[in-house]
């Protein structure tokens, strides 16, 4: 089962995938457990998609692929900006950035994430879930 949409960076735009994935996880008869982790880490990485990699301008866009087959789900989140050096994001569990607000999106998609792959320079992500 494959489900693809395509959205302008606004941050409004994320309750669609917000219904997507509530649509995509009860047709599986995913439990609560796993579609939390999966809500959490794609909403972050959606997040920042539109924030980080498009600047929240809206005449870019994301496109987002969920697919799943009997064991897995695959999410991939891609932008339209230059990625980001994903192999450096700082700890956001470091003394000297626990008061930051920022920054806990790649730490939280990959907590959450059975994997997480980049692509594109950090323009793309995949996470993946076993189910």
């Amino acid at each position: 089962m494959e489900k693809n949409v395509t959205i302008a960076s606004e941050q409004k735009n994320i309750r669609i995938i917000e219904n997507l994935i509530e649509d995509l996880c009860s047709q599986i008869e995913m439990s609560s457990e796993v579609y939390g982790k999966v809500l959490v880490a794609a909403i972050e990485a959606v997040n920042n998609a539109i924030i980080h990699g498009n600047k929240s301008n809206p005449e870019k866009k994301v496109d987002i692929r969920l697919a799943v087959n009997d064991k897995e789900m695959h999410i991939f989140v891609a932008d339209e900006g230059e990625g980001f050096d994903y192999e450096n994001v700082p700890d956001p569990t470091a003394p000297e950035n626990i008061e930051n607000i920022h920054g806990r999106g790649v730490f939280l998609m990959i907590q959450l994430s059975d994997e997480v792959h980049f692509f594109e320079n950090g323009a793309k992500v995949e996470l993946i879930f076993y189910i």
